[in-house]
């Protein structure tokens, strides 16, 4: 099976680049986060066309995520239960017996920003669920925008960034947790490339200088990480005309 996440910034932009990387890349299993489309404007019938189940949560302007399946998704959560949040920013769904948690972690926006302790309180929330959920659910993946980069490894300029949003010790302490509750950095089982990024700002040149950041990831429970063959970063999809900022991450399981 062969699961991936991209957060696409703006689905409706972002359409075609989606149904011709899907076409060429055949995954099981897509997570979109900032679709940045209401409910009402998703677009449903392309993707079902495309031989893809699907189940969305989404909002206008901001956030929004979805599932794509091939298969049939079936006992669909979306929020974080008992956390009071208007957001659209997490859907789960079974699929073939795999727990599959779609997410898009706030960014924080500063340190000293209010957004930045709704951050850190998000995340004990989607902590305090995934360990129920995995007690239900021994086959989990959480897939998203994690807005984390957990590792001096995960970013370009580990001095330029020390003190900045997406590197702070309690964020990351909070991506550790995560980890702590069962999960793995489908990345890192593997020997990766240096320099290995996921995201670029669209000014400066990022990509073309490889200015990036690797804060996409997908975290599986223990009993998917034996069966784990591979993860890997497309970076195609950034070449293209009207990229999204973000590119996808692909891990595959026997």
């Amino acid at each position: 099976m062969k699961i991936a996440t991209w957060n696409v910034n703006s689905l409706k932009v972002r359409l075609p680049h989606l149904l011709d990387w899907m076409a060429a890349t055949q995954p099981d299993v897509v997570c979109l986060q900032e679709t940045k489309t209401e409910d009402k404007n998703f677009p449903l019938a392309e993707l079902q066309q495309a031989g893809y189940h699907v189940v969305f949560s989404g909002q206008k302007t901001y956030n929004g995520v979805a599932i794509l399946a091939k298969s049939e998704l079936s006992d669909v959560q979306m929020g974080i239960p008992n956390f009071d949040d208007e957001q659209r920013r997490v859907i789960a769904a079974t699929v073939d017996g795999l727990r599959i948690v779609c997410v898009y972690i706030p960014n924080g926006q500063s340190l000293d920003s209010d957004k930045y302790q709704y951050k850190l309180r998000w995340l004990e929330a989607l902590t305090h669920w995934l360990r129920d959920e995995m007690s239900r659910h021994p086959k989990l993946a959480l897939l998203g925008d994690y807005n984390i980069a957990p590792d001096d490894r995960d970013l370009y300029d580990p001095e330029g960034w020390a003190g900045n949003i997406l590197v702070s010790e309690p964020e990351r302490a909070a991506f550790y947790r995560l980890e702590g509750l069962g999960l793995k950095d489908s990345f890192r089982l593997f020997e990766q490339p240096e320099k290995s990024y996921s995201w670029w700002d669209y000014r400066m040149m990022a990509f073309r200088r490889n200015m990036g950041l690797r804060i996409d990831h997908i975290l599986l429970s223990v009993p998917l990480v034996a069966g784990c063959t591979s993860c890997t970063i497309d970076r195609a999809p950034r070449k293209l005309e009207r990229p999204s900022d973000h590119t996808p991450v692909i891990a595959e399981l026997s």
